[in-house]
């Protein structure tokens, strides 16, 4: 049998945590930066782009737990922790540490609860009563409670099983931490496309750091466009030249169309004809662009409404043609009770809503949900508010 060395085992827990749908929104993530393995790291440190393990550490952790210390090393750069706390560490660094990792270790804990597959290593901080605060929420806390325990100890850096590389995160210049903004912002962005295609669900965390970052038209481009590439030939002889600068391989397509897609208007009345109007405007232009085979559009509240076909050649037509039906409930079950029923097949399904509603559904088909409510996410598929 043979024996993995410590970079090919962090090498294939990579793997593993990208193609599971729970964790493969990190997957862009986890290909920042560089990741190493030393002989002089005692535990394991990020940057905030670069992610660093410990040789004897590693050989420490079962499978479980070295998934999981990598999860948590890839969701400090998920969560620009290093950046945007830092104000925070150079009031307390201890604090700081244990709130930023008090935050993650939820997530962790409740995204595999009875650890069949990932756990913590021995040492990490979790504690129920954070469960859906930031950073700072529970910074506020520690500090009031160590303010009435007369300071505690001090003399640690922080406690839990990993270090925090502040000073690398600091040696990093304005420029490098614009880039990695950015950088860190696309690969949420095109990890939650490929999170809602394996049904993986995007954590509300993640859904407001995108919300307030990305506009819904390039959220919606984007999701398009990656199902004209799904649909059609792809090779990687060529790699896609839009990811190679940040090195994410992916293969460039060949082909310039995609199947049909299945586009849900909520009409149960306080959606607006202006941001119906806005929405399926840019969505025509997109459509012009990648020549979809075709679209069913289907208006509804609690039951479907109005369906109306259009074929490739014939959207210019569909901003006059198209005569929206309905004005009841808001329930978009019906529209993937609907899709199952009729036997349409849609490579994706395109929603708008206010996003006030009695069930999500249950879909046969990749599902995109333009909200015009903030802060409303849909527990299936992917979310973006749509406003201004």
């Amino acid at each position: 049998m043979t024996t993995l060395t410590q970079e090919q085992r962090v090498q294939r827990s990579h793997v593993w945590l990208m193609n599971e749908p729970k964790y493969c929104l990190f997957a862009g993530i986890m290909m920042m930066g560089t990741t190493e393995v030393r002989d002089d790291m005692p535990t394991a440190a990020t940057n905030g782009r670069d992610t660093f393990y410990g040789r004897a550490f590693v050989a420490k952790q079962d499978e479980k737990k070295l998934r999981g210390l990598i999860l948590h090393e890839n969701m400090h750069k998920a969560f620009r922790h290093l950046t945007i706390w830092e104000p925070l560490y150079k009031k307390n660094p201890r604090l700081a540490n244990m709130a930023m990792d008090y935050v993650i270790n939820l997530f962790i804990v409740d995204a595999d609860p009875n650890k069949q597959h990932v756990d913590l290593p021995d040492g990490g901080l979790v504690d129920a009563r954070f469960r859906g605060m930031d950073v700072g929420a529970v910074y506020k806390i520690l500090e009031q409670e160590n303010e009435q325990n007369d300071g505690g100890d001090e003399a640690s850096e922080g406690t839990g099983f990993d270090e925090h590389d502040w000073d690398g995160a600091q040696e990093l210049s304005a420029d490098e931490k614009e880039a990695l903004a950015k950088e860190i912002d696309q690969a949420l962005r095109q990890g939650a496309i490929l999170a809602g295609k394996l049904k993986g669900g995007v954590p509300r965390e993640i859904s407001d750091m995108l919300e307030a970052k990305v506009d819904w038209r390039a959220v919606l481009r984007d999701y398009v466009t990656s199902y004209c590439a799904e649909k059609d030939m792809s090779t990687w002889r060529k790699p896609n030249r839009r990811w190679v600068d940040q090195d994410v391989y992916l293969p460039s397509v060949i082909g310039e169309t995609v199947g049909r897609i299945v586009v849900g208007i909520d009409m149960s009345g306080s959606v607006g004809a202006a941001e119906i109007g806005q929405f399926l405007g840019e969505l025509m232009q997109i459509c012009n662009a990648v020549h979809p085979e075709g679209i069913d559009l289907l208006y509804w509240d609690t039951q479907v409404c109005q369906h109306e076909k259009y074929e490739m050649g014939s959207y210019e037509g569909l901003m006059t043609s198209t005569k929206p039906k309905g004005g009841g409930g808001t329930s978009p079950a019906c529209v993937a009770e609907y899709i199952t029923a009729h036997k349409i097949k849609a490579e994706c399904a395109i929603m708008l809503t206010d996003g006030y509603v009695s069930s999500w559904g249950t879909w046969p088909i990749p599902v995109l949900w333009g909200i015009t409510t903030k802060r409303i996410v849909a527990d299936v598929g992917v979310s973006v508010y749509v406003g201004d």
